[in-house]
């Protein structure tokens, strides 16, 4: 598969932010999360724990849809973080993105707060 040709493609359905923000990196999802747009968020996912950084905050704000394929991205991240002492922290859900999670029983596996702050707090 021809990851340029799928990012490029589809790039304006997911656009994905990253930053540092104290001990935690934090990860902003804006748009649709789904198997052709996975790969722009399981990047910086990944990248950050490379480096060390085991406590990702993602900010679910402004993230309109997320399927099965994203949900595995967000678990991926969550065992690579926990492995270095971390973990997977999901902030402000809207109420489509919050749904997929209560149906398939994974937002037991996930720290989960109302909100960004919230999620930043020690």
């Amino acid at each position: 598969m021809d990851r340029g040709t799928v990012g490029s493609a589809n790039r304006g359905r997911l656009q994905v932010e990253a930053r540092t923000e104290g001990l935690s990196e934090v990860v902003t999802p804006v748009g649709e999360l789904d198997h052709h747009t996975a790969d722009l968020l399981r990047e910086p996912l990944e990248g950050a724990v490379e480096q060390g950084r085991s406590r990702l905050v993602v900010d679910c704000s402004r993230l309109e849809f997320c399927d099965s394929t994203g949900l595995n991205v967000l678990l991926g991240a969550r065992l690579k973080a926990e492995a270095i002492g971390g973990g997977v922290h999901l902030a402000g859900m809207q109420p489509v993105v919050a749904r997929v999670f209560e149906i398939t029983g994974a937002g037991a596996v996930f720290t989960v707060h109302a909100t960004l702050e919230e999620a930043l707090e020690p």
